[in-house]
Protein backbone atom coordinates (compact mmCIF):
# COMPACT_ATOMS: atom_id res chain seq x y z
CA UNK A 1 0.00 0.00 0.00
CA UNK A 2 2.82 2.45 0.89
CA UNK A 3 4.46 2.05 -2.54
CA UNK A 4 1.19 2.59 -4.39
CA UNK A 5 0.31 5.59 -2.25
CA UNK A 6 3.77 7.10 -2.83
CA UNK A 7 3.43 6.57 -6.59
CA UNK A 8 0.15 8.48 -6.76
CA UNK A 9 1.28 11.14 -4.30
CA UNK A 10 4.23 11.88 -6.58
CA UNK A 11 1.96 12.08 -9.59
CA UNK A 12 -0.53 14.45 -7.98
CA UNK A 13 1.83 16.78 -6.12
CA UNK A 14 2.68 18.79 -9.24
CA UNK A 15 -0.96 19.12 -10.40
CA UNK A 16 -3.01 22.05 -9.18
CA UNK A 17 -6.36 21.64 -10.93
CA UNK A 18 -9.04 18.94 -10.61
CA UNK A 19 -9.18 16.20 -13.20
CA UNK A 20 -11.91 16.48 -15.80
CA UNK A 21 -15.33 14.99 -15.22
CA UNK A 22 -15.34 11.49 -16.70
CA UNK A 23 -17.22 11.05 -19.98
CA UNK A 24 -19.67 8.47 -18.65
CA UNK A 25 -20.94 11.04 -16.15
CA UNK A 26 -20.77 14.00 -18.51
CA UNK A 27 -22.78 12.19 -21.21
CA UNK A 28 -25.30 10.59 -18.85
CA UNK A 29 -25.81 13.22 -16.16
CA UNK A 30 -29.50 13.30 -17.06
CA UNK A 31 -29.86 9.80 -15.53
CA UNK A 32 -28.91 11.02 -12.05
CA UNK A 33 -31.56 11.20 -9.33
CA UNK A 34 -32.56 14.65 -8.11
CA UNK A 35 -30.60 14.22 -4.88
CA UNK A 36 -28.74 11.65 -2.80
CA UNK A 37 -25.38 10.49 -1.54
CA UNK A 38 -22.57 9.93 -4.06
CA UNK A 39 -19.12 8.35 -3.97
CA UNK A 40 -16.28 9.10 -6.38
CA UNK A 41 -14.11 6.02 -5.79
CA UNK A 42 -10.39 6.13 -6.62
CA UNK A 43 -11.23 9.75 -7.27
CA UNK A 44 -7.83 11.14 -8.23
CA UNK A 45 -8.12 14.91 -8.11
CA UNK A 46 -11.86 14.82 -7.64
CA UNK A 47 -13.44 16.21 -10.77
CA UNK A 48 -16.42 13.86 -10.49
CA UNK A 49 -16.87 14.48 -6.76
CA UNK A 50 -16.79 18.24 -7.30
CA UNK A 51 -19.41 17.97 -10.05
CA UNK A 52 -21.68 15.93 -7.76
CA UNK A 53 -21.29 18.54 -5.01
CA UNK A 54 -22.19 21.26 -7.51
CA UNK A 55 -25.34 19.32 -8.34
CA UNK A 56 -26.33 19.28 -4.67
CA UNK A 57 -25.41 15.70 -3.78
CA UNK A 58 -23.87 14.68 -0.47
CA UNK A 59 -20.58 14.12 -2.24
CA UNK A 60 -17.82 11.79 -1.01
CA UNK A 61 -14.37 11.29 -2.58
CA UNK A 62 -12.07 8.38 -1.67
CA UNK A 63 -8.53 7.78 -2.88
CA UNK A 64 -5.33 6.08 -1.73
CA UNK A 65 -3.32 9.29 -2.23
CA UNK A 66 -2.96 11.70 0.70
CA UNK A 67 -1.91 14.40 -1.74
CA UNK A 68 -5.03 13.98 -3.85
CA UNK A 69 -7.33 14.15 -0.84
CA UNK A 70 -5.68 17.33 0.45
CA UNK A 71 -6.04 18.97 -2.95
CA UNK A 72 -9.68 17.93 -3.34
CA UNK A 73 -10.47 19.58 -0.03
CA UNK A 74 -8.72 22.75 -1.22
CA UNK A 75 -10.62 22.69 -4.54
CA UNK A 76 -13.93 22.30 -2.68
CA UNK A 77 -13.15 25.19 -0.34
CA UNK A 78 -12.15 27.43 -3.26
CA UNK A 79 -15.48 26.67 -4.90
CA UNK A 80 -17.48 26.97 -1.66
CA UNK A 81 -18.66 23.38 -2.00
CA UNK A 82 -19.39 20.86 0.72
CA UNK A 83 -17.52 17.63 0.07
CA UNK A 84 -16.19 14.79 2.24
CA UNK A 85 -12.78 13.45 1.16
CA UNK A 86 -11.14 10.37 2.66
CA UNK A 87 -7.76 8.71 2.17
CA UNK A 88 -8.23 4.94 2.08
CA UNK A 89 -7.10 1.76 0.35
CA UNK A 90 -10.23 0.19 -1.12
CA UNK A 91 -8.39 -3.09 -1.70
CA UNK A 92 -8.61 -3.66 2.06
CA UNK A 93 -11.68 -5.61 3.14
CA UNK A 94 -12.39 -3.32 6.08
CA UNK A 95 -12.65 -0.34 3.72
CA UNK A 96 -15.02 -2.27 1.49
CA UNK A 97 -17.11 -3.03 4.58
CA UNK A 98 -17.22 0.68 5.43
CA UNK A 99 -18.38 1.46 1.89
CA UNK A 100 -21.17 -1.09 2.15
CA UNK A 101 -22.25 0.11 5.58
CA UNK A 102 -22.43 3.75 4.46
CA UNK A 103 -24.43 3.03 1.29
CA UNK A 104 -24.63 5.33 -1.73
CA UNK A 105 -27.22 6.39 -4.28
CA UNK A 106 -24.53 6.97 -6.93
CA UNK A 107 -21.07 5.43 -7.23
CA UNK A 108 -18.62 6.69 -9.86
CA UNK A 109 -15.51 4.73 -10.83
CA UNK A 110 -13.23 6.20 -13.47
CA UNK A 111 -10.14 4.54 -14.96
CA UNK A 112 -9.68 2.15 -12.06
CA UNK A 113 -10.04 -1.61 -12.23
CA UNK A 114 -9.91 -3.90 -9.21
CA UNK A 115 -12.14 -6.83 -10.08
CA UNK A 116 -12.38 -8.23 -6.56
CA UNK A 117 -14.23 -5.15 -5.26
CA UNK A 118 -17.10 -5.36 -7.77
CA UNK A 119 -19.40 -7.31 -5.38
CA UNK A 120 -18.77 -4.67 -2.71
CA UNK A 121 -19.62 -1.88 -5.17
CA UNK A 122 -22.94 -3.54 -5.91
CA UNK A 123 -23.61 -4.16 -2.21
CA UNK A 124 -22.82 -0.50 -1.42
CA UNK A 125 -25.45 0.76 -3.85
CA UNK A 126 -28.76 1.59 -2.21
CA UNK A 127 -31.93 0.26 -3.88
CA UNK A 128 -32.47 2.27 -7.04
CA UNK A 129 -28.84 3.41 -6.93
CA UNK A 130 -26.70 3.94 -10.02
CA UNK A 131 -23.14 2.91 -10.86
CA UNK A 132 -21.27 5.05 -13.40
CA UNK A 133 -18.18 3.11 -14.50
CA UNK A 134 -15.58 3.86 -17.16
CA UNK A 135 -12.15 2.35 -17.72
CA UNK A 136 -9.70 1.08 -20.31
CA UNK A 137 -10.25 -1.92 -22.58
CA UNK A 138 -7.75 -4.33 -24.07
CA UNK A 139 -8.61 -3.47 -27.69
CA UNK A 140 -6.63 -0.31 -28.32
CA UNK A 141 -6.77 2.04 -31.30
CA UNK A 142 -3.61 3.84 -32.39
CA UNK A 143 -3.75 7.29 -33.96
CA UNK A 144 -0.53 8.16 -35.81
CA UNK A 145 1.37 5.80 -33.47
CA UNK A 146 0.15 7.75 -30.43
CA UNK A 147 -2.22 6.08 -27.99
CA UNK A 148 -4.80 8.54 -26.70
CA UNK A 149 -5.62 8.07 -23.01
CA UNK A 150 -2.81 5.57 -22.89
CA UNK A 151 -3.78 3.82 -19.68
CA UNK A 152 -2.08 0.87 -18.00
CA UNK A 153 0.45 -1.21 -19.90
CA UNK A 154 -0.45 -4.31 -17.89
CA UNK A 155 -3.38 -5.98 -19.66
CA UNK A 156 -4.69 -7.28 -16.31
CA UNK A 157 -5.85 -3.71 -15.61
CA UNK A 158 -7.74 -3.53 -18.91
CA UNK A 159 -11.19 -4.92 -19.54
CA UNK A 160 -11.83 -7.88 -21.80
CA UNK A 161 -14.61 -7.42 -24.39
CA UNK A 162 -17.98 -6.97 -22.62
CA UNK A 163 -16.40 -7.72 -19.25
CA UNK A 164 -17.86 -4.56 -17.73
CA UNK A 165 -21.38 -5.69 -18.65
CA UNK A 166 -20.76 -9.08 -17.09
CA UNK A 167 -19.59 -7.49 -13.83
CA UNK A 168 -22.95 -5.80 -13.39
CA UNK A 169 -25.22 -8.36 -15.03
CA UNK A 170 -27.44 -8.44 -11.93
CA UNK A 171 -28.25 -4.73 -12.36
CA UNK A 172 -30.44 -3.04 -14.96
CA UNK A 173 -28.32 -1.66 -17.77
CA UNK A 174 -29.17 1.99 -18.48
CA UNK A 175 -26.32 2.94 -20.82
CA UNK A 176 -23.34 1.12 -22.30
CA UNK A 177 -20.68 1.96 -24.84
CA UNK A 178 -17.73 -0.11 -26.01
CA UNK A 179 -16.64 0.18 -29.63
CA UNK A 180 -13.60 -2.08 -29.71
CA UNK A 181 -11.73 -1.49 -32.97
CA UNK A 182 -14.78 -1.60 -35.21
CA UNK A 183 -15.31 0.73 -38.16
CA UNK A 184 -13.82 4.18 -38.68
CA UNK A 185 -11.58 4.57 -35.66
CA UNK A 186 -11.11 8.30 -36.29
CA UNK A 187 -14.71 8.81 -35.26
CA UNK A 188 -16.67 7.63 -32.25
CA UNK A 189 -15.40 6.61 -28.84
CA UNK A 190 -12.53 4.14 -28.49
CA UNK A 191 -10.08 2.65 -25.98
CA UNK A 192 -12.48 2.66 -23.02
CA UNK A 193 -15.82 1.15 -22.03
CA UNK A 194 -18.49 3.08 -20.15
CA UNK A 195 -21.52 1.81 -18.29
CA UNK A 196 -24.43 3.12 -16.25
CA UNK A 197 -26.46 0.48 -14.38
CA UNK A 198 -29.21 0.63 -11.78
CA UNK A 199 -29.71 -1.56 -8.73
CA UNK A 200 -33.22 -2.89 -8.25
CA UNK A 201 -35.46 -2.21 -5.27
Amino acid sequence: MKEIRAKWNNRYEAVHVPNQVIDVLELNQHLLPAKGKSLDLACGLGGNALRMAELGFESHAWDISDSAIEKIQEFAEERHLTLSARQCDISQHEQQDVMCEEGFDVIIVSRFLLREIIPSLIAALRPGGLIFYQTFVQDRVLYDKVIPKEGPKNSHFRLEPNELVRFFSGLTLRSYREEGIQGDVKQGYYNEAMLVAEKGY
